[in-house]
């Protein structure tokens, strides 16, 4: 009974192991840098990539 008792605690353990090692991984560490490419609007002005997801900016609508 007592092996069954820490079997089972043993699978609880890996498998929170598991999951929190798949959370760890799948999560962003520190500054993301973008590429330092440029997009040349309609009007002639530039924009650059910025965010999380390394977008361009929206050009003006002047």
């Amino acid at each position: 009974m007592k092996e069954l008792f820490l079997g089972t605690i043993l699978l609880t353990l890996v498998g929170i192991v598991g999951f929190l090692y798949q959370y760890a991984k799948d999560t962003p560490r520190g500054p993301i840098a973008c590429t330092l490419e440029a997009r040349i609007c309609p009007d002639g002005s530039t924009v650059g990539r910025t965010g999380p997801n390394c977008e361009f900016r929206a050009c003006s609508s002047r």
